[in-house]
């Protein structure tokens, strides 16, 4: 069983929901990160997104485009990456996921990236633009090795859910809006009701991570009330990562994460 599931089971019979916190590694250097790890694991963080900068993230709003580029200016490139995994790796057990895009791991080859990554200590990927009627030599490659985490959107017809549902490992990402990345004004019920359809499609095979938006202990516990099992959270902590100075990165991570998980307990 691959760290992703053994959390998800874990927290089930604690009867808790996930808390899966996303930074860039690299933003806004090596040093802020290792910080701000250290903070998420200091507050709780059930699994960790460390994000890989592309050049054209679709997906992303202006503040994780922001957070790209600055790390691509930095010179993060993926052996560097992978000595901050690894890294990370030394001190925690906790599960990392990485969140990139299809042509980083086609261009280096799907087998051979996939295997170095699970060496350095990753346990899963979240490619936003992977589909999932291309995704057989990438499934192949991360089989019996890393989870392969793929994306819904509230209007993904039951049809494609079930296609995608089969696909992914891990747990299901349902994307909370429409459009982008970075924080929105409000909880759609449109997203609500799309929690409680892909559940009830699913009938808890996989579990069900919601992210996209998401940015207060509010907003955590509306998603965890209608039934998600995970709830992502990713711009609102590279805003703070910005504003926060370097001496009290590590204290200010954990504090918003220890409020934020809160909102997961039952």
């Amino acid at each position: 069983m691959s760290r992703i599931k053994e959390k998800f089971a874990d927290l089930a019979a604690k009867n808790q929901r996930a808390l899966i916190s996303y930074i860039m590694v690299g933003f806004p250097n090596e040093k802020a990160t290792i910080a701000a790890v250290q903070g998420l694991v200091d507050g709780g963080a059930d699994i960790i997104e460390l994000g890989f900068p592309f050049s054209d993230p679709l997906a992303d709003g202006p503040v994780i485009q922001n957070a790209s580029t600055v790390s691509l200016e930095n010179g993060t490139t993926i052996s560097k990456y992978f000595e901050i995994v690894k890294k990370i790796r030394k001190v925690t057990d906790i599960p990392l996921v990485m969140m990139t895009y299809t042509n980083i791991l086609y261009h280096a080859g799907y087998t051979r990236f996939i295997a170095d990554a699970k060496k350095a200590g990753i346990d899963g990927f979240i490619l936003p633009d992977m589909s999932v009627e291309e995704s057989r030599e990438y499934i192949q490659a991360a089989k019996d090795s890393t989870d392969t985490i793929f994306l819904i959107s509230p209007n993904t017809s039951k049809d494609r859910i079930q296609k995608i549902s089969e696909a992914s490992t891990g747990f299901l990402y349902l994307v909370a809006v429409f459009g982008t990345t970075g924080a929105k004004a409000g909880i759609k019920s449109y997203t609500l009701d799309a929690i409680r359809n892909v559940k009830r499609q699913t009938r808890g095979k996989i579990p069900v991570g919601i992210g996209f938006g998401v940015s207060t202990p509010e907003d955590v516990r509306t998603y965890v009330k209608a039934g998600a099992d995970a709830v992502i959270v990713g711009s609102a902590y590279l805003k703070l990562i910005e504003k926060t100075p370097k001496d009290r990165l590590r204290s200010k991570i954990a504090e918003f994460t220890r409020s934020l998980k809160k909102q997961t307990v039952l």
